[in-house]
């Protein structure tokens, strides 16, 4: 916290193939990535991403949320090109 932003800091565990890179039998590993991202203050979405394969592998993200207090509640969500989510959340300190 400083001031009235919070800053959001999140490391999302997720291979993210590009389908571009091949095997050590010369096969191409299927593309698998996250494509979306959304975060929430409270339960009111505050931000949104489109991702795609050129995004590394265990992406880093941080942003900051205006308008956050001390208790709030942060959440993450994202949702890969296969169809898995995962939803993770914080209090804002």
């Amino acid at each position: 916290m400083a001031g009235d932003k919070a800053t959001v800091r999140v490391r999302m565990t997720h291979e993210m193939e590009s389908g571009q890179r091949k095997d050590a039998s010369g096969r191409t590993v299927p593309a698998w990535f996250i494509q979306e991202v959304s975060a929430a203050l409270n339960g009111k979405v505050v931000l949104t991403a489109d991702w795609g394969p050129a995004v590394s592998k265990n992406p880093f993200m941080q942003f900051s949320i205006k308008g956050a207090k001390t208790g709030d509640k942060v959440s993450l969500t994202w949702k890969d090109n296969r169809g898995a989510t995962r939803t993770d959340e914080a209090t804002v300190t």
